[in-house]
Formats: structure tokens, C-alpha cells, sequence
């Protein structure tokens, strides 16, 4: 079992209920890869949940964390909103300093490198994902930061359905 990335910014309600995604995850992967964000306060429907293990770049351990991820063909991109705060997510930066992680999606498991787009490909994503979750055009608004979108390219691609 890996640990799980520090939530402690968030309510204890919501640090609760990704607790128990976490859990989930660990215990039905693939029950836990569509989950409804409204138990944290994000209208929609349930979304596709990945699991990103990664190393912490200040205690180098394995970490991991549940990410909603968007798909484009055979490309998957996770976003660091983190609801708009100031700062960039944890486990983004922890991508940055270490591209090395893996990805789990449901069952499906997948060494991959992470990096960060380019302002252009960013572009070309960013209508995808605010049309699929809109709450990211939200967070944009709250934040002076360009919020990153990471491509997580896998050494094994996924059957999709």
C-alpha cells in the first residue's frame, strides 16, 4: 500500500470523502474509476477517476493521488486546478520534479512520463476538458496562475470501451 498524498487544505468533509475514494480505490478499482464529485461539491454526474502514483520530491516516498482525467483518443491529460487556489497542486509538483510515475485506471495499470503542454497544446485541450467538467472554467477564474494540463503518455495503452 503506497501512501496518500496530504489533503490537509481541504474541509474535513471533503478531505473525508477522498479519503474514502482512496479507499475504494484500493479496495474496487473499478468501482472508484466513475465517482460523483457532488460529495465534494461539484455538480455533474460521476466522473472518470484515475489513480496517479508518484514520488514525493521533498520525502522521495510513493505517493499517490485520485485525479479526474480527460481522454482524446488514445491520450489522457489530468489538470492541476486544484479549485482554483494560488498555488499549484502537490502532486503536480512532484510530476515536475519526478515525469516517472504510473497510472491506474480502474484495474488497468501503466508505467507512464508526465509533462507538462505547452501553452498551444494547453489550447488545444482546454475546450475538451470545460466542456466535460465546466467547474474547471470556475477555477480558472479564481486563480492568477495558467492552470497546468499534464499529458500522462503510457508505456501501455488501454483497451478502451
Amino acid at each position: 500500500m503506497t501512501n496518500r498524498e496530504p489533503a490537509d487544505d481541504f474541509p474535513e468533509a471533503v478531505r473525508l470523502e477522498i479519503a474514502a475514494h482512496h479507499l475504494q480505490y484500493e479496495r474496487d478499482p473499478a468501482a472508484a474509476h466513475l465517482w460523483d464529485p457532488i460529495v465534494i461539491g461539484v455538480p455533474g454526474g460521476p466522473v472518470p477517476c484515475l489513480l496517479l502514483h508518484h514520488i514525493g520530491r521533498k520525502s522521495g516516498r510513493q505517493l499517490n493521488s485520485i485525479l479526474q482525467y480527460y481522454r482524446h483518443a488514445n491520450e489522457i491529460v489530468v489538470v492541476g486546478s486544484k479549485g482554483g487556489v494560488a498555488n499549484n497542486p502537490a502532486w503536480y509538483l512532484n510530476l515536475v520534479a519526478q515525469p516517472a510515475c504510473e497510472v491506474q485506471i480502474g484495474h488497468f495499470r501503466s508505467p507512464a512520463i508526465s509533462r507538462t503542454l505547452s501553452s498551444t497544446k494547453r489550447a488545444h485541450w482546454w475546450p475538451r476538458i470545460t466542456r466535460e467538467q465546466p467547474m474547471q472554467l470556475e477555477y480558472e477564474k479564481r486563480t492568477d496562475r495558467e492552470i497546468p494540463v499534464v499529458l500522462l503518455a503510457m508505456a501501455n495503452t488501454p483497451l478502451w470501451p
